[in-house]
């Protein structure tokens, strides 16, 4: 009898760790093809693109951001010279320090990247409605691409002052760990190098991290720029830059890229908790691979079949078959070499199968704004997620006829020598975005349309005054909000009672604060250049003034709740 017992209690036993096992089991199938949702997105890139919205008009409207090179970079004249057009950022040097908490001498030695994705970091949060003095201790991971480290070397004879701050303020590892540090984030923090492709590597690791449950949410982007003219004249003479300055990507007559830069971050969660959260749902990333080149016939050399196997893979994990793709955002740079591998891996890849006038349109943000580096991949996805929205596929610039070094008969691709309205079809939108790295690191990820959002009931809110609050650390960053407020809402859509609901409830409420009053937008706007009276000497004096005629800024200290 005790041996029956000892038998019947040990396969209870095994009976109800196989259940466990099996409910885990369905956990992990359950989870793993789930989409991650990118639920916001903020940047910097040429042509004084300071948002998606910009970003979004700069391809629209067709223009070429490439230019001379910007005079407050302190580059000798011989250096500046030589550096004849390229997409350069504007206000690089620029930095709310005092939002940050950081001293002039840390922040005069901190590389520009550090500063700029700290600011953008700031901005994406704040684009998904999230408060960011509200994310720490959050498992929220980082993962920023980035793959030059010239700030340091570049200043001759740094003040010894400095001399404190320049190990980690020109650490590439600091850039995302900074990041962590500054909003208490305690997910996976990763700065990636794989040259070119590092902010699109970085996308696929920060979804394989969410998805893996390593963190509930991402970080996920690339910065570069430029503190000095090395890797611009270095590119020249090997021969790799355009004579005029332009990335014509598959143009017959490409002789070159462009170098540019840029900073973006995408912050990215289970698509699943974007709902639960109430987060608004941009796109989503449907499916991503990252793969190698190995010994190819260079180097830097691309490698065709490589990027073949990397689409492919980016499909499989996808669920996807290449003619449920509409179109790819390529890498596209504009060199003789890299262009005709790039398009026949398309063409061996996505161009097959296809239905008669349904070809994969193809493009590449390079031609408005240049090669970004390690930002350039980020840039192709906020261009396609801002496509994805509208419906819109933008032409790609400088092609007036394209490459002969493809035979394009092979498949069916199609170059976007201008604006085309997104194909109909029974399903969502999808479209592809390729990076290529120097390092021989490719990486595709596959954008689909998001979802139609839950539409949720709201009390109607009676007419009246409606006021818009706005804060900063400091008197100048209060103006400098209230401006980027000004023009982001004209053009925008929103209503005066939303924009008002969003900087009262989603919004950091720091101590220099003011509001502006009105019944509509227009004056509210109005309201905002009219400026901040009174000056205080500073913001702990709970002082109040009210308006007296129409829309005013009233200046309130820390007296005030928020």
């Amino acid at each position: 009898m005790a041996n029956e017992e000892t038998l019947r209690n040990y396969l209870k036993f095994l009976t109800a760790d196989l259940h466990e096992t099996r409910r885990r089991l369905r956990e992990v199938e359950a989870a793993t093809p789930e989409p991650i949702a990118i639920v916001s997105m903020a940047c910097r890139y040429p042509g004084g693109v300071t948002s998606p919205e910009d970003l979004w008009r700069l391809v629209a409207e067709k223009v070429d951001a490439v230019a001379e090179p910007p005079a407050d970079r302190g580059w000798e004249a011989g250096e500046s010279s030589a550096v004849r057009a390229g997409g350069f950022v504007d206000g690089a040097a620029d930095f709310d320090a005092e939002l940050f908490g950081i001293s002039p001498r840390e922040s005069l030695a901190m590389d520009p990247q550090q500063r700029l994705v700290l600011e953008v970091a700031w901005e994406v949060f704040e684009r998904a409605g999230i408060d960011p003095t509200s994310v720490r201790g959050s498992r929220t991971g980082v993962f920023v691409g980035s793959n030059i480290l010239d700030y340091a070397w570049s200043q001759r004879n740094p003040p010894e002052e400095l001399a404190g701050y320049l190990g980690t303020g020109n650490s590439g590892s600091v850039i995302s760990g900074r990041v962590a540090y500054t909003f208490g984030l305690e997910g996976p923090a990763v700065t990636v190098d794989t040259a070119c492709s590092s902010s699109l590597v970085s996308l696929h690791l920060a979804v394989q991290a969410v998805r893996s449950g390593e963190c509930s949410s991402a970080l996920a982007g690339g910065v570069t720029i430029m503190s000095s003219p090395a890797g611009y004249l270095d590119m020249g003479r090997q021969g790799g830059l355009a004579a005029d300055g332009r990335s014509k990507a598959f143009s017959g007559d490409a002789d070159g890229m462009t170098m540019a830069e840029g900073v973006g971050l995408l912050l990215v969660e289970r698509l699943s908790d974007a709902v639960r959260h109430g987060r608004r749902v941009l796109a989503v990333v449907r499916g991503s691979a990252v793969n190698q080149d190995g010994a190819s016939n260079g180097l830097t050399a691309p490698n065709g079949p490589s990027q073949q196997r990397v689409i492919r893979q980016a499909l499989v994990s996808a669920g996807l078959s290449p003619v449920d793709v509409d179109a790819v955002e390529a890498h596209g740079t504009g060199t003789r070499l890299g262009d005709p591998i790039e398009a026949q891996a398309l063409l061996a890849t996505y161009g097959q199968g296809r239905a008669p006038g349904r070809p994969l349109w193809l493009g590449s943000v390079k031609s408005n704004i240049g090669h970004a580096q390690a930002a350039a991949g980020v840039a192709g996805v906020i261009k396609s997620v801002q496509a994805l929205r509208y419906g819109v596929l933008p032409a790609t610039l400088h092609v007036d006829e394209p490459t002969p070094e493809v035979d394009w008969s092979a498949g069916d691709v199609s170059l976007l020598t201008d604006a085309v309205s997104w194909p109909e079809a029974d399903r969502p939108r999808r479209i592809g975005v390729s990076a290529f790295g120097i390092s021989g690191t490719n990486a595709h990820v596959i954008l689909e349309q998001a979802p139609e959002p839950v539409q949720v009931a709201r009390d109607e809110v009676p007419g009246g005054v409606v006021p818009w609050l706005v804060s900063g650390a400091s008197e100048a960053a209060v103006h400098g909000q209230a401006d980027r407020l000004a023009r982001w809402v004209v053009g925008s859509g929103a209503s005066a009672v939303d924009v008002a609901g969003a900087l009262a409830g989603q919004r950091a409420a720091l101590p220099w604060r003011a509001v502006v009053v009105g019944s509509d937008i227009g004056e509210l706007v109005a309201g905002l250049g009219e400026g901040v009276v009174p000056v205080l000497a500073g913001p702990a004096d709970p002082v109040f003034v009210f308006p007296g005629q129409g829309s005013q800024w009233v200046r309130m200290g820390l007296g005030l709740a928020s």
